[in-house]
């Protein structure tokens, strides 16, 4: 039998020559195959489409804030305005003119001679008296005297000189005497 460095060195240039068989360089049909252009179109297509849906519910949502804020400060314009009506309210009837007139109203009067009471002794200070109907306030003041100018003496005129009326057949529909042309017609 051969030797393996014998059969190694037979083998190496067979196998040399199919690598070179198999390296060998040929030309070959240049293959025209094009993209296809559907998917980047529809890429395109849907990317738009997405943009103009977003922006759409954007400006909706935007739209709907916008009549949210308008009914919001229509509401607190509302408001604002029964608050001042209520604070003038109030302030009307905690007019200490209006309570004392109330309280007269009422039969209340003030207490001329007031009594305390001392807390922590619970001793009481002064001599309480009772109050009368007499005791009351004056609230309202006292009209202002008219002056005399605007109260004139009356100027009094007799409508008949003395002696006897002027003629009492006359008519007294105020025209005067003698008539109008209208009545003898």
């Amino acid at each position: 039998m051969n030797s393996p460095a014998v059969q190694l060195r037979t083998r190496v240039p067979r196998i040399a020559e199919a690598a070179v068989e198999r390296a060998r360089l040929r030309v070959v049909p240049r293959r025209r195959t094009r993209a296809s252009k559907v998917p980047f179109v529809v890429l395109v297509t849907l990317l738009m489409v997405g943009g103009v849906v977003g922006l759409l519910l954007f400006n909706t949502s935007m739209q709907q804030a916008a009549f949210a804020t308008t009914a919001l400060e229509d509401q607190a314009r509302t408001l604002s305005a029964r608050q001042q009506t209520l604070e003038m309210e109030l302030d009307e009837l905690r007019n200490p003119q209006r309570v004392a007139e109330q309280a007269q109203r009422m039969g209340m009067v003030p207490s001329h001679r007031p009594a305390y009471l001392e807390l922590p002794s619970g001793k009481v200070l002064g001599e309480p008296a009772p109050a009368a109907p007499t005791d009351g306030l004056r609230l309202l003041p006292r009209p202002p005297a008219k002056p005399a100018v605007l109260t004139p003496e009356p100027i009094v005129q007799q409508a008949f000189p003395t002696g006897t009326p002027a003629d009492a057949s006359a008519p007294r529909d105020g025209r005067g005497s003698g008539g109008s042309d209208r009545d003898s017609d």
